[in-house]
This record gives structure tokens, C-alpha cells and sequence, in this order.
């Protein structure tokens, strides 16, 4: 078993995924509360798809592990950081613009490192789409998510 490899594709994962639960607590209330365009998923959605796409997060880090560059390697930790930090952002500080600047950070890093990973190892790219087609979509959603008028 190769250590490094199984390191650098799982302990990112746990740590985005940890640091995103630890400030999305309070999400579904907050979700809930929300002025919420009709084509927002319902939050029981989220759990379910935040799992799949990191486990193929996880394993697109491992197949890119052998065939990627420092740089590379470094593209996926990032995009990993931002990821754990957009929930702080979103649900912790609840700022929406500095929640849709992480987040715009997040979707161009992931697909830069689509595009440099799929010449190099293509599965590992292919499992990252759908990962990106999420954060775009989550990007619409923060753009058009308000809170609900004081009154």
C-alpha cells in the first residue's frame, strides 16, 4: 500500500468535509430561512451529494497521485481548501459576497485542474465533472439565495 498516495487522496477529502461540517452546523435552519429560488433542492439533497462527490474527489486524488506534477498536486489541495472554506463563509459568517468570491475561486480552480489532469490521467478528470457541474450550480444557488425581508 502506498501511503502517500492513499494520504493525499483521502486526508484532504476528511479535512474539507470535516471544516465544511463543523461551519455548516447550523445549515439546514439557516437553509430553511432562506429566500430560495423554486428550482433550490431541498437540503435533505446536499448530505447525499456532498458524499458521492467526495468520495469521487477522493478517488480521482488517487489516480492522479502517480502522474501529477508538484503543481498539480497543490491545484487539488487548494480547490480541497476552498471548498472547506466556502460553508465558513456561506453559513458561519453568512456574508454572501465573500461566500459567491470563495466559491468563484473554487469553481476556476477545479476546472483548471479538470483541464491539466485530463491530459495526464482522464478517469481522474471525468470523476472531478460532476464535482465541478455541483459547484457551478451551488455558485447559482448562492448568487440567488437572500435572506427573507425583516418584518
Amino acid at each position: 500500500m502506498d501511503l502517500k498516495r492513499l494520504t493525499f487522496a483521502v486526508a484532504p477529502v476528511v479535512a474539507a468535509a470535516g471544516l465544511g461540517g463543523l461551519a455548516s452546523r447550523n445549515a439546514p435552519e439557516t437553509y430553511r430561512r432562506l429566500s430560495k429560488p423554486s428550482w433550490a433542492p431541498p437540503a435533505s439533497a446536499f448530505g447525499p451529494a456532498w458524499t458521492a462527490l467526495y468520495a469521487g474527489t477522493a478517488v480521482a486524488g488517487w489516480l492522479m497521485y502517480p502522474d501529477a506534477s508538484g503543481g498539480t498536486k497543490r491545484l487539488h489541495l487548494a480547490q480541497l481548501a476552498l471548498n472547506g472554506a466556502w460553508p465558513m463563509a456561506f453559513f458561519g459568517v453568512r456574508d454572501k459576497r465573500s461566500s459567491l468570491a470563495v466559491i468563484a475561486a473554487l469553481d476556476a480552480l477545479l476546472a483548471t485542474e479538470i483541464a491539466v489532469v485530463r491530459r495526464d490521467t482522464p478517469a481522474a478528470a471525468a470523476l472531478l465533472a460532476p464535482y465541478l457541474a455541483w459547484t457551478g450550480f451551488a455558485t447559482a444557488l448562492n448568487a440567488a439565495v437572500s435572506e427573507p425581508a425583516k418584518g
